[in-house]
């Protein structure tokens, strides 16, 4: 998931790169989407739309060429539900990040007895490197592209980074380096050429940070609640999904002073 979020990141934090990138075309005039689209989301996390004066560019990064619902399947769906919603034309990219030999990253249509419905794969591992250095957004993605000598572009990703005088934009394209390089590169390796006290200070580590402490954090609530009251309503597991991590730890400590099922739901009364 830390690969499809750090695109997602780049795509928002960069739009105008993208949409020169992928529909080849200058404008400053760019939304990001937070449309509230899907009635059961679908991998929500991967999935950017940008809208531009008359067309929304749909972006879905993946990893991996399998998925339940499957991608072309789920282009279609998408579309549609675009389409209806804003009333403007669509297009729609998939970007395989990691190279695969699966026919998925190759199928460019869903059809099937009734129905056609195109739309466009980008394979990073075939794309010409010399877009992405020249694009400050793409640039975490260079050492995912075509290259003679994957250790030689990533250093040379590296030192243009390097380069980007605002500290804050360093750090987070430097995160996001250091987290994409992963599909190509061992981790000791990516050290070599990006300071990890810069990574860790990006915006896109920290929320990854954040994400598994409130993951363990809510394994620790989980088993608590199951030995303390069993099945609780799923009102409360919601309102406890909603807390942030420090959030959780406070409950953790709180448990101990809580008589029954009653005095949980006052305290997530209170937090909530």
């Amino acid at each position: 998931m830390s690969y499809d979020n750090t695109c997602k990141f780049l795509a928002e934090e960069y739009p105008t790169d993208f949409v020169r990138w992928l529909l080849g075309m200058e404008t400053e005039n760019i939304n990001v989407l937070k449309t509230e689209l899907f009635l059961e989301p679908i991998r929500a996390d991967s999935v950017t739309f940008l809208q531009t004066k008359n067309r929304i560019l749909h972006i879905e990064f993946q990893t991996e060429p399998t998925s339940k619902p499957p991608i072309p399947f789920r282009m279609g769906d998408y579309s549609f539900r675009l389409k209806r919603k804003y009333k403007c034309p669509v297009t729609q990219v998939v970007i395989f990040l990691q190279e695969t030999t699966n026919e998925i990253a190759f199928t460019e249509e869903y059809r099937d007895e009734t129905t056609i419905h195109r739309y466009r794969v980008i394979r990073l591992w075939e794309q010409d490197s010399a877009l992405f250095l020249n694009n400050r957004g793409l640039l975490p993605l260079a050492p995912l592209t075509k290259t003679d000598s994957p250790t030689a572009l990533l250093n040379q990703v590296a030192q243009t980074v390097a380069t980007i005088s605002d500290i804050r934009e360093q750090q987070n394209i430097t995160g996001c380096l250091g987290i994409l390089a992963g599909l190509r590169f061992d981790k000791d390796l990516i050290r070599q050429f990006l300071p990890e006290d810069i990574m860790r200070q990006s915006v896109i580590y920290q929320d990854i940070w954040e994400r598994s402490k409130k993951e363990e954090a809510l394994k620790l609530v989980r088993f608590i609640i199951d030995g303390r009251f069993g099945e609780i309503d799923s009102s409360l597991i919601q309102q406890i999904e909603n807390l942030s991590a420090e959030q959780l730890e406070a409950l953790v400590k709180a448990f101990f002073s809580f008589s029954n099922i009653n005095d949980l739901q006052a305290y997530l009364n209170r937090e909530n």
